[in-house]
């Protein structure tokens, strides 16, 4: 059951990103690649076409790629600094 609910917020989330990120292409304000590769980013967990489209979208735009990676290593960092407070906080 909790994987359920788990795929269904992957989806949900990512095809947002893309729905937005596609919004993002006509309206200045909003950075329109960054969030499609946010979105396929967060749909490759679950979709073999989405981890295709990413590759090549990373090849295609390189500056929002390295902006992409940018994002990542944040993301990772922020959790593996929770991860160890949590860890503090068990002792």
């Amino acid at each position: 059951m909790k994987e359920t609910i788990n795929r269904i917020f992957v989806l949900v989330l990512g095809w947002s990103l893309v729905v937005l990120g596609i919004i993002g292409l006509f309206v200045p304000i909003l950075q329109g690649i960054l969030f499609i590769f946010l979105g396929l980013w967060v749909l490759s967990r679950e979709s073999h076409w989405a981890r295709r489209s990413l590759r090549r979208m990373r090849l295609k735009f390189p500056a929002a790629d390295r902006r992409m990676r940018e994002l990542e290593r944040k993301f990772r960092r922020s959790r593996q600094d929770r991860k160890s407070r949590k860890g503090q906080d068990d002792d």
